[in-house]
């Protein structure tokens, strides 16, 4: 068969070493045809990975204090294997799910090549700290989120950008004031760098699953939370960034209920998902 974008994005994914898969990420071609309707048999080997880092659970990540040098590393460590995994999904995205207008491969190759650029923006930064990816241990819950909606387009696209790369939303202010306040701004400028790309990669996770839901005629918010509770999603809780998730698409009404939900939780519960 002759080569095709999703084709590029498979063996992009089986890639296993970490920066030859981010070179190849970057290196999607958008000149390349798209075979939107073929459905690919899935090979063996998915995702390539490395032998390091060690997979661990994620309570036996330890959180270190980021204002020492040790602790900094840790941060940073743990933002390349999640951008790491981010390459991972964007792929994998592109190359499994047939039947989607050829724009929404373009969307996602293009993903693809800002996640691979930012695994590069940060190992180079670990790299001039003495350190390297693979060198300390890291869980893997964003690519079991994968596994669990491989056969679900619309499953992936409400629990995979929408939830779980959101988070990374809420998160990236306080990482940020993290390592300014260490007085790494090289590595603060680079998390602006990753927060303004991502707020329009879960927009494109938002639009792509409002496609589907219109398409169905399924309403989105209900059929969000049917999508949370059958794949087992993780229960969010703030603080979140607002302005953020506005420009990545949510409407009012989903962030009022997403306040609403989590000032509705038991201290206890999220007390216990703090220590998780």
């Amino acid at each position: 068969m002759p080569d095709d974008l999703r084709r590029q994005a498979l063996r992009a994914l089986l890639e296993s070493d970490p920066f030859v898969k981010a070179k190849a990420a970057r290196a999607l071609d958008d000149r390349l045809p798209v075979e939107a309707d073929e459905t690919l048999a899935a090979p063996q080997g998915i995702p390539g990975r490395p032998s390091r880092p060690e997979l661990v659970p994620p309570n036996k990540v330890k959180s270190r204090d980021a204002r020492s040098e040790a602790g900094r590393a840790a941060l940073i460590h743990s933002l390349c294997h999640i951008e790491f995994n981010a390459i991972n999904l964007a792929l994998d995205i592109l190359w499994r799910f047939p039947g989607m207008p050829v724009a929404f491969y373009r969307d996602w190759a293009r993903v693809a090549r800002e996640e691979g650029m930012h695994f590069q923006l940060l190992c180079n930064h670990l790299g001039g700290m003495g350190h390297a990816y693979g060198d300390m241990p890291a869980h893997d819950g964003l690519w079991e989120m994968a596994e669990r909606t491989s056969g679900d387009l619309l499953a992936r696209l409400a629990l995979v950008p929408r939830t779980l790369e959101a988070r990374g939303l809420d998160a990236s202010p306080m990482v940020r004031a993290k390592l300014a306040g260490a007085g790494d701004q090289a590595a603060a400028v680079i998390i602006d760098v990753i927060l303004h790309d991502e707020i329009g990669h879960v927009a494109t996770g938002n639009r792509w699953y409002r496609h589907l839901c219109a398409r169905e005629g399924i309403d989105p918010i209900a059929c969000f939370r049917d999508l949370a509770m059958r794949y087992r999603a993780p229960r969010l809780r703030g603080p979140f960034n607002l302005p953020a998730r506005r420009a990545a698409g949510f409407s009012d009404e989903e962030l009022e209920l997403l306040l609403s939900e989590d000032a509705a939780r038991p201290r206890a519960d999220v007390a216990a998902a703090d220590r998780g």
